[in-house]
């Protein structure tokens, strides 16, 4: 899109107007962040005349799908919903009324309703008449939600957020290798090779994290059961950040391709427990893995 364009949309002319374009995917790598605003009275602005797109880097390939930033509303939501995850706008805040923020960013109030609705579905958000819109409790948030993690993991320490995700991981991965083993189809049994094929013939650690995420989610796809494939979509995002943390480490692929092959080989030789137990082991190394590469990762201000 030119510039006079963008700027055009930005600064409120042709007001109510949408950018179209496809939503483009989250992957391998963190999303850019946006700069932190000034506060003035204990509330959240944003510097008069800024764009929201400003800071903006592209959205990163592979891995799940985030709410689209090509459109204005799009950028919004993303400034906003950036700064209340790193902690910038605090839960329990109330955001400045609709005619403030609308100025303060800019754009038309048709813009900015569109924004808060995505927040708000997000469960970052709630608006209620004469008391403006509030910034809800943590617990509150939709977690799940790929905007959520991918923001997350770029703006958070990745200790807590790491051990979670390893947690969930474990619960469900094992049981879903074992489903695998019994369940699976003859398609199925060849996308879980193809991924691993795939991930074998990687030459590098970045290389890698599509096809691992590939496997990982033919094996929960290959249980064929209907509530837990949907679990891999929602943590897709989480998964692929932390993919290419781990594949990136000091021999890490060396050590990983033999115990994704055990799984693998269990689930096509039909033996449940062996590829339940596989998949725990695989787990418990990717997560020593993740643990000693903490200490060199810190989330972007």
């Amino acid at each position: 899109m030119a510039p006079e364009r963008l700027r055009r949309r930005l600064t409120g002319s042709r007001k109510g107007e949408k950018m179209s374009g496809p939503e483009r995917p989250v992957g391998e790598r963190p999303i850019a962040l946006a700069a932190a605003d000034a506060t003035m009275a204990g509330t959240p602005v944003l510097r008069r005349g800024r764009r929201p797109a400003d800071g903006i880097a592209d959205q990163p390939q592979g891995g799940s799908k985030t709410f689209s930033r090509r459109s204005l509303h799009g950028q919004i939501a993303y400034d906003i919903g950036t700064r209340i995850v790193r902690g910038d706008i605090q839960p329990g805040t109330v955001l400045p009324n609709e005619s403030d923020l609308s100025t303060q960013f800019s754009v038309s109030r048709t813009a900015l309703r569109e924004a808060i609705k995505v927040l708000a579905a997000k469960g970052l958000v709630e608006s209620r008449p004469k008391t403006g819109t509030r910034v809800r409790p943590r617990g509150e948030w939709n977690m799940l939600d790929p905007d959520l993690l991918a923001w997350q993991f770029a703006t958070q320490p990745m200790e807590q957020l790491a051990k979670d995700l390893f947690e969930i991981r474990q619960i469900i991965e094992p049981a879903a290798a074992a489903m695998a083993a019994e369940r699976a189809d003859e398609d199925q049994r060849r996308a879980i090779s193809g991924a691993f094929a795939d991930m074998e013939a990687a030459p590098d650690g970045d290389a890698s994290v599509e096809p691992d995420l590939r496997f990982h989610q033919s094996i929960l796809a290959a249980s064929n059961n209907e509530f837990l494939q949907p679990l891999g979509a929602l943590i897709e995002t989480a998964m692929a950040s932390s993919f290419r943390i781990t594949n990136n480490a000091p021999g890490a692929l060396q050590v990983s391709l033999p115990l994704h092959r055990a799984v693998r080989d269990a689930i096509l030789a039909h033996e449940p427990e062996t590829a339940r137990q596989s998949m725990r082991i695989l787990l418990e190394d990717a997560a020593q893995d993740m643990r000693r590469a903490l200490p060199q990762i810190k989330p972007k201000s």
